[in-house]
């Protein structure tokens, strides 16, 4: 089979392609992360590449219609649909990269009484003899119930392959970690007793080390989550597995991937072993839960969007494919519904939220933004389809918090005024930016509230028939009308859902107390500005509290405490869930939340206010 020598820069990572596999393909395999979101059908624009040396497939219609002429002529293309043609040199722009890009972790911390659902005993046996042939497991069983008045009875099989040699080795004294009535690890005493909490997001994977004994989080660390390749989007991943069933083996294989990797980072930062590691929770979007557990996920795009299954699940995680203690289990918060997760439980158990008084508004922004309403103890809550634009995607120098991006932006007096994240040179604009530029852009009466740019200002320019506002001359960083409307559809689905919750409870806007907003992109956007584009409603200030990464410290929550779990069973079973489209004034709503400014909504309807 004919191979061809790729050479991906900067990264200076090299190997194979062969004839007839993508760019795009050859680098995941390599281990490339480079942005798709349409799941290699060359329609999100976002893998673009530049041939810096050697030959390539012809053009497809999807880089005709993509590039010009001249950037052709130059080598850029869609790595999705090029094939390599000799050994070949490919330049990545920072835009088309998914690495170093900054990941939230950090969140509103709870304090919560530890109550593991591992507890380890150190344990004495006697030494067997001709007079005392008891088997070594039941030897160390009864000994762990006697000493400790325990009622303890299975040994993880995995433990019993090794349990004979152990024993012996550590003269008869060893550490049990024992979960319900088994004995799921052994150790020599004194040993650590650590848990790993993982927030499994569509993007990024947030790992929390916690010793369990008194819920201290000894690491912390965030990687990007390396499904991106296969589809930024949760719609594209499921699309590819319905399409190809190979590919959800494929998905697994890499989120497990990470995770261990990331268990091994955790781990070293402290001087652990991963095998010390004796429990792990997992919170994550439903579709992020049915992949990572190899459950079937095409019933959940299709009428009416419900899970394989709800409940909270304990599996061992051998079973998955994890390197920790031998017998250690994986517990799994419960779903909601198709597009509501565990991640949503763990941070309304983070929140307080349902012990809250008055009226809450909880949202989780991000490509799939799920907000809950609590009321007088009772929860209801939305899905709402938000997309990526405020992640980057589909923005045309839209790009992750990555260095060099955009985060804040002003117009003062005709100029424009920005930071990029660590200060470096500008290269795209990310999520918190592209909200602040078009707050701006509609305060200073560049573009109207249907979102239109206006003609007269000296940014406003045209090109390819297109209008855009030049933010950066050089280089050239531009918000076009195109992406003002991918802005106004993203923030409108979010309002659609906040007014959507407030109407099915009867009540109004002037009700909320607080607004809680979680989430990575909720972390650093500009409240202000959600508010001038109507994203949010226009509340006091004081009545929002950004929270961070909530998803993540529930799950921590939920790792150290067993109360904490019956907790978010709890709140599970109690969430009304509405499908936003049956919604009665849906459509009438989303087109109205279009529009940008402060105004109220009720019953279809938009009225200005100040």
């Amino acid at each position: 089979m004919t191979e061809y020598a790729v050479n991906f820069e900067p990264l200076g990572r090299r190997g194979k392609c062969q004839k007839d596999e993508s760019l795009l393909a050859c680098a995941r395999r390599l281990g490339v992360g480079i942005a798709s979101l349409c799941g290699s059908q060359g329609t999100c624009q976002c893998c673009k590449v530049q041939i810096v040396s050697g030959t390539a497939s012809e053009p497809t219609s999807c880089e005709l219609d993509g590039f010009s002429f001249q950037e052709l002529k130059a080598g850029w293309r869609l790595a999705c649909q090029t094939h390599p043609t000799s050994d070949c040199k490919i330049s990545l722009p920072a835009e088309s990269m998914t690495t170093t890009q900054r990941i939230q972790v950090e969140g509103l911390e709870v304090t919560v009484v530890p109550e593991p659902p591992v507890r380890t005993y150190c344990v004495k046996l006697a030494t067997p003899s001709l007079s005392d042939l008891q088997a070594d497991a039941d030897r160390l069983l009864e000994a762990l119930n006697q000493q400790h008045q325990l009622d303890c009875h299975r040994v993880d099989l995995e433990l019993l392959r090794n349990l004979s040699t152990q024993l012996r080795s550590w003269n008869w004294e060893c550490q049990a970690s024992v979960r319900d009535d088994e004995v799921i690890a052994l150790g020599l005493w004194p040993s650590q007793q650590l848990g790993l909490a993982i927030d499994l997001g569509t993007t990024k994977i947030a790992g929390y080390l916690v010793d369990l004994k008194n819920g201290q989080t000894l690491a912390v660390k965030g990687v990007m989550n390396p499904q991106i390749s296969h589809g930024e989007d949760i719609i594209s991943r499921i699309a590819g597995v319905i399409n190809s069933p190979e590919q959800a083996w494929q998905l697994q294989k890499l989120t497990v991937e990470a995770i261990n990797k990331l268990a091994v980072d955790l781990c070293a930062e402290v001087g652990a072993s991963t095998e010390e590691i004796v429990e792990v929770v997992v919170v994550g979007n439903t579709a992020m839960h049915h992949l990572f557990l190899g459950l079937p996920v095409s019933q959940l795009v299709h009428s009416p969007f419900v899970p394989a299954v709800r409940q909270a699940l304990d599996i061992k995680g051998r079973d998955l494919g994890l390197y920790i203690a031998p017998g250690a289990y994986v517990h799994l918060l419960p779903n909601i519904a198709g597009f509501v997760g565990a991640d949503h439980v763990a941070m309304l158990l983070a929140t307080e939220a349902p012990q809250a008084e008055g009226v809450t508004v909880a949202l989780d922004i991000g490509t799939n933004t799920e907000v809950s309403l609590v009321k007088n103890g009772r929860i209801t809550a939305v899905s709402c389809a938000s997309g990526p634009a405020f992640e980057g995607g589909h923005i045309k120098h839209g790009m992750r918090a990555a260095s060099g991006a955009i985060e804040r932006l002003r117009i003062e007096s005709d100029a424009i005024q920005y930071q990029t994240i660590d200060d470096a040179p500008p290269i795209g604009i990310c999520g918190s930016g592209i909200l602040d530029a078009i707050a701006q852009l509609y305060l200073a009466d560049i573009i109207d509230e249907s979102g239109r740019l206006k003609d007269g200002h000296h940014r406003v320019h045209s090109h390819d028939n297109q209008r855009q506002f030049v933010l950066v001359d050089e280089p050239a960083i531009v918000i076009t009308q195109q992406d003002l409307r991918e802005l106004q559809l993203a923030k409108a689905a979010i309002r659609t859902g906040i007014q959507v919750l407030l109407e099915a409870n009867n009540c109004s806007e002037s009700e909320i107390n607080q607004m809680i907003i979680a989430g990575a992109f909720g972390s650093y956007i500009s409240v202000p500005s959600a508010i001038a584009i109507g994203m949010l409603p226009s509340l006091p200030l004081e009545c929002f509290r950004q929270v961070g990464n909530a998803a993540g410290m529930g799950a921590k929550m939920a790792l150290i405490s067993l109360s904490k779990r019956a907790e978010a069973q709890s709140i599970a079973s109690q969430v009304h869930y509405i499908e936003l489209a049956n919604a009665p004034n849906f459509s009438q709503t989303f087109i109205q939340a279009s529009y940008l400014g402060r105004y109220r909504l009720e019953n279809g309807g938009r009225r200005k206010t100040k």
